[in-house]
């Protein structure tokens, strides 16, 4: 290639779903290589929810900030070679200027496609390994709730619980369908859809109670899981779909959110970027896995850097089933 896209956004996206017309498609000459840097072809770009909360404090008129992985097709920078895989952070472009400190080299895992290091070998499942092993702290034969099943890190969720022993794996979703797959798929032991009722729903499907709750939604979900939720139980809170698409209006606070003290439930929050160093482990954990046949990623791949917005804005609506990629045709 000689031209490069990159993927700006040049407004700020009113209440809601974004919009196409808040970003647009910008080609270029492919950018020079400097002393110190390294070019990188992007062949996998994530998309993700959180780029919606990304898109009210970036600045304009530029790509947002995003995972990739792609490969070096020149460089003037000590330790990379045209031809090596590299994990960075300039996404939502076809090319990149990388620099010490701004890129991983990617290890060759044998019988390991590529884009699983953007799912399950990713921030999206490092952030359900620690939700579960450091927040959560799972044992063998709990049970275990998932807002947001079907995405990407609910769907790592349940992939890892299953692993590490859980009982019985519970999830929520946005459609009958989803709920469907979660079980026939993806093995999960019960999904509901949540527009028939969370606590409902989850009461059928726990009548005994639930140890952990994963939470990616807040809102209702959380209120639900508190109900709930066994003395004791603990809640790994990653993210609040609830409230992404209108940040100026979030939901109300849960009503029962005192049980939490009657029950001597533990709540925490986390960041998956504050625990990078767990990355080694998980893949220790996770890469035997994957090779056996024991661990499938869920992905949905979507070709085309022209298409990114469609993907984005299909994962803020539901429209996924496991992690989200964007394959640039170049692999």
């Amino acid at each position: 290639m000689t031209t490069a896209i990159t993927v700006h956004q040049v407004r700020r996206p009113a209440p809601g779903l974004p919009s196409p017309d808040d970003f647009a498609l910008v080609s270029g000459p492919l950018p020079e290589t400097t002393e110190g840097t390294a070019l990188v072809e992007n062949l996998y770009l994530s998309v993700d929810p959180y780029h919606r909360e990304v898109m009210e404090e970036d600045p304009l008129h530029q790509p947002l900030e995003g995972r990739a992985l792609g490969r070096v097709v020149s460089s003037r920078l000590d330790g990379l070679h045209p031809g090596d895989l590299v994990f960075h952070r300039h996404g939502w472009r076809t090319h990149a200027l990388v620099s010490e400190g701004e890129y991983s080299l990617l290890p060759g895992w044998e019988g390991v496609p590529l884009r699983t290091r953007l799912s399950l070998l990713g921030g999206t499942g490092l952030s359900a390994y620690v939700g579960l092993t450091r927040i959560a702290k799972i044992q063998p034969g709990e049970t275990v709730f998932v807002s947001a099943a079907a995405g990407g890190v609910g769907t790592a969720v349940g992939v890892l619980a299953r692993l590490m022993g859980a009982g019985r794996v519970i999830g929520s979703t946005g459609s009958p369908e989803k709920a469907r797959r979660l079980v026939e798929d993806f093995g999960f032991d019960a999904a509901f859809d949540y527009h028939d009722g969370v606590t409902e729903r989850l009461r059928e499907a726990a009548p005994e109670g639930i140890d952990v709750f994963f939470d990616n939604v807040g809102g209702d979900h959380l209120a639900a899981a508190i109900d709930v939720l066994k003395p004791h139980g603990r809640v790994a809170w990653c993210g609040a779909i609830a409230q992404y698409n209108d940040p100026a209006n979030p939901p109300a606070a849960p009503y029962n959110l005192y049980d939490i003290v009657g029950k001597s439930i533990r709540l925490e929050g986390f960041l998956v970027r504050d625990y990078r160093h767990v990355q080694e482990e998980l893949e220790e954990f996770l890469v035997p896995h994957l090779r056996s046949g024991a661990a499938v990623p869920a992905e949905t791949v979507v070709e085309g850097i022209e298409n990114i917005v469609e993907a984005f804005i299909g994962v803020l609506s539901g429209k996924n089933i496991g992690k989200m990629i964007v394959g640039t045709g170049r692999e």
